[in-house]
């Protein structure tokens, strides 16, 4: 119930009482406004009372909201952050209440110009993240799985939403073709050789490799290890820090760079400024459809090919399912009956 009262200044209080509520009250100049607000306070009471959600405030814009959802929940994968700004200056300018799915149909109808299936699937799974924090953690009344629906109509759209498990590994031509490439090139800052072998012997991510911190490898020479801070994870973004080892190839390239300093990025250079560097290399020798991460691919196949186990290789590449480890794999025939060869040739030892 509102209550409106004259203060001795001449302002007009307004109080408004629920039972069950924590009351709520506003000062104001004019009568009207004090008015105004104790039924906007009052109707949104009864709003919650009747479907357990506040009305989305007038003028509330998608925008405000992504830019709520940013500030209130932990920084997330460099993708998602990117998804984020491009909802943003997609939709941004759309008031929360009016979003419909006629807006979400021309959205993907735009985004289809420069993004597949897959790409569009993902950007309406973090728009349905943002929707579902406006109704948890704001209790405002929003459609919660508007972004879900749309999502289940993009095979409307004849969209492929299910991404293609890519099996691209690089051959010793091509590596020893780039690393002739760089190494010849006296404008090279980066040294992408070193990187590239490093990555092949540590079957890291770019970004992994770019921040590793010299103050975190310990155990050296004999058990060499390191820690790779906030590793990629889908269920824990943040302090997923995992202690890995060193193994001979990537020591051999880690310990000359110790011995010139002692702290510091082990590699100082921009994650985004590696992956230009590989792949104008690429362009420039006509080698077609190699990506960096390919270099964790093929790492992450001749470590099996070594012979290691999938709880030793998992150590090593961070994986926590085998389903996820299984797509790095290409075990041949040739492969089997070279590992039987090599057993029985040290059981006859």
């Amino acid at each position: 119930m509102a209550h409106i009262s004259r203060l001795p200044s001449g302002n007009w209080r307004a109080l408004v009482r629920r039972k069950g509520h924590k009351s709520k009250s506003q000062t104001f100049t004019l009568k009207r406004d004090a008015l105004q607000w104790a039924m906007a306070i009052e109707s949104q009471a009864e709003h919650i009372a009747a479907y357990g959600k506040q009305p989305v405030p007038e003028g509330y814009t998608v925008a405000k909201l992504v830019d709520t959802y940013i500030e209130r929940t932990p920084p997330g994968q460099k993708t998602k952050t990117a998804t984020l700004q491009m909802l943003r200056n997609s939709l941004g300018n759309i008031l929360l209440a009016k979003l419909g799915a006629s807006h979400l149909r021309d959205f993907i109808i735009q985004r289809m110009k420069t993004a597949g299936g897959v790409t569009i699937a993902g950007d309406l799974s973090i728009l349905g993240s943002v929707l579902r924090f406006a109704r948890d953690a704001l209790l405002l009344d929003v459609p919660e799985n508007l972004a879900l629906d749309a999502r289940r109509q993009l095979a409307g759209f004849k969209l492929n939403t299910r991404s293609t498990e890519r099996d691209r590994e690089p051959t010793q031509s091509e590596l020893d073709r780039l690393y002739a490439h760089w190494d010849n090139n006296p404008r090279q800052i980066i040294p992408m050789t070193t990187i590239c072998r490093f990555a092949i012997a540590t079957a890291m991510r770019q970004d992994e490799i770019c921040s590793i911190l010299i103050e975190d490898i310990s155990g050296y020479p004999q058990k060499p290890t390191v820690i790779i801070r906030d590793r990629k994870d889908p269920r824990k973004k943040i302090g997923n820090n995992q202690r890995v080892p060193l193994l001979p190839d990537a020591w051999c390239i880690v310990a000359p760079i110790m011995e010139s300093r002692t702290e510091g990025r082990l590699f100082p250079f921009n994650s985004a400024s590696v992956s230009t560097a590989f792949t104008r290399a690429c362009l420039a020798l006509d080698i077609e459809d190699l990506h960096f991460h390919d270099l964790r691919h093929y790492a992450t196949g001749k470590l099996f090919r070594m012979g290691l186990d999938i709880p030793t290789v998992s150590v090593l590449t961070g994986h926590k399912d085998w389903k996820m480890l299984k797509r790095y794999t290409h075990t041949t025939a040739e492969d089997v009956f070279a590992k039987l060869t090599t057993n029985d040739t040290q059981a006859r030892v």
